[in-house]
């Protein structure tokens, strides 16, 4: 009998468990999938860059930067960059090669990290070649990024790749407007 009852919650535990980062993958796409498909609409970046992007810069969600600055990309601040900021250590190091802060943009809201996302890859002239991909050539988006230094991992556009693949980001990819068919709803 104990072997029954011990047989029936180890099947009920492991039919219901899902690991944190495949629930927090899903929640994190679940959340973020269509305004993905609006910027890639409006801007040509591939909805499913944008979620990668997304999901490996934020820790899906749940890093520092994306918590306390609404920032899920990772986009530091830049000198021109007027808006709030929010300072924590990435990879920048003083004369003495001693990690310091790093200045990164500090948004409002979510919304307005993604959209300011698209107009830092759609204005920054080092990424004017990822525009003459089509937007359904994730592999291309990813290559030219890490080619273009998005990120300094040099196993950046591997890793972008292996996200889109693993949860099908692709498919958002050949998402019409969402807003369209609100609209008219």
């Amino acid at each position: 009998m104990k072997s029954i009852i011990f047989t029936f919650f180890a099947v009920l535990f492991c039919s219901t468990y899902n690991t944190p980062s495949s629930t927090l993958s899903q929640d994190y796409i679940e959340k973020y999938k269509e305004l993905a498909v609006v910027e890639m609409h409006r801007s040509g970046i591939p909805a499913s860059i944008i979620l990668a992007q997304g999901l490996h810069e934020s820790n899906y969600g749940r890093s520092p930067l994306a918590q306390k600055a609404n920032n899920h990309f990772g986009i530091k601040c830049k000198n021109y960059w007027m808006g709030q900021r929010y300072y924590h250590k990435d990879d920048d190091t003083n004369d003495q090669g001693q990690l310091i802060e790093s200045c990164f943009r500090k948004y409002e809201s979510d919304f307005d990290s993604f959209i300011d996302h698209s107009n830092f890859l759609m204005k920054g002239s080092h990424y004017s070649d990822l525009f003459k991909y089509p937007n359904t050539d994730y592999i291309s988006w990813a290559i030219g990024l890490k080619k273009a230094g998005y990120a300094t991992d040099p196993k950046y556009a591997e890793k972008l790749v292996k996200k889109i693949e693993q949860y099908k980001l692709y498919q958002y990819d050949y998402w019409p407007y969402p807003l369209k068919k609100k609209i008219k709803d």
